[in-house]
């Protein structure tokens, strides 16, 4: 039996958090850097949490910079507008815009009125553009830029919109990998899947890589249990988004 020491599992804790840290702190940058463009003056990430029926789900803020004002302005958010929010996540891609209650606060996108929704009212103390992210059973959600004045023009939201749906899936893998930090793949799994990706048949990897057959079915069938698929494919596709193969 292995003992720790409490020393280095207090040191691994530090480096996870260094880690968590680092990574939340690209995320800020790549989204402060967005909202710049488009004159916002903070940036919001909204993720759906609940699964199944409409009334279980709701929409929680998991990244920003608001600051100070955090609670108060995603409180206000999510209750004006986050019903409204999470059924247009469900039937539409389009960017959502509102204007704030100031006479002087507006999302002008003059450009995008016939790809885009405008919630109605200026029941917020800011204004702001939603652009919702859809990555499938999980990692759904909104990027969120507010401000006074946000100019959207129709090709900065497209680009910022491809953008964010990038840094959604980013958190979502980084997610996924503390989940399967138990059940990490090992370097000859990591060898056959990228191999099967690439189109090679268990055969073909087995020449290539000096192994029978059975062995490389092993190891695939080892990495597709790792990552909770429910065959190659899915592995496949789930050992891309994590990072493991290209």
């Amino acid at each position: 039996m292995v003992h720790l020491d409490p020393e280095s599992r207090v040191d691994d804790a530090r480096l996870g958090r260094s880690a968590r840290a680092a990574r939340a702190a690209t995320l800020v940058t790549r989204l402060q850097a967005m909202q710049r463009q488009i004159n916002a003056k903070n940036f919001a990430v909204l993720r759906v949490n609940g699964r199944g029926m409409p009334a279980t789900r709701k929409l929680t803020c998991v990244l920003h910079n608001w600051g100070a004002a955090s609670e108060t302005n995603a409180h206000e958010l999510l209750k004006v507008y986050g019903e409204e929010l999470l059924q247009h996540l469900d039937r539409s891609p389009l960017a959502v815009l509102w204007d704030g209650q100031g006479e002087h606060q507006a999302a002008d996108a003059p450009d995008m009125a016939l790809f885009s929704n405008r919630l109605k009212g200026r029941k917020l103390s800011y204004s702001g553009i939603a652009l919702p992210i859809r990555l499938g059973a999980q990692g759904n959600g909104y990027v969120v830029f507010a401000g006074s004045y946000i100019d959207a023009p129709a090709e900065q939201v497209l680009d910022l919109h491809g953008r964010c749906a990038q840094v959604m899936a980013d958190m979502l893998a980084a997610d996924e990998r503390r989940l399967f930090k138990g059940e990490s793949l090992s370097d000859r799994e990591i060898a056959c899947l990228q191999m099967a990706g690439d189109g090679y048949i268990s055969e073909e990897i087995a020449e290539k890589m000096g192994l029978s057959v059975h062995t490389v079915n092993a190891y695939l069938g080892a990495a597709t249990t790792k990552l909770d698929s429910v065959n190659r494919i899915q592995a496949i596709a789930k050992a891309i988004r994590l990072g493991y193969i290209s």
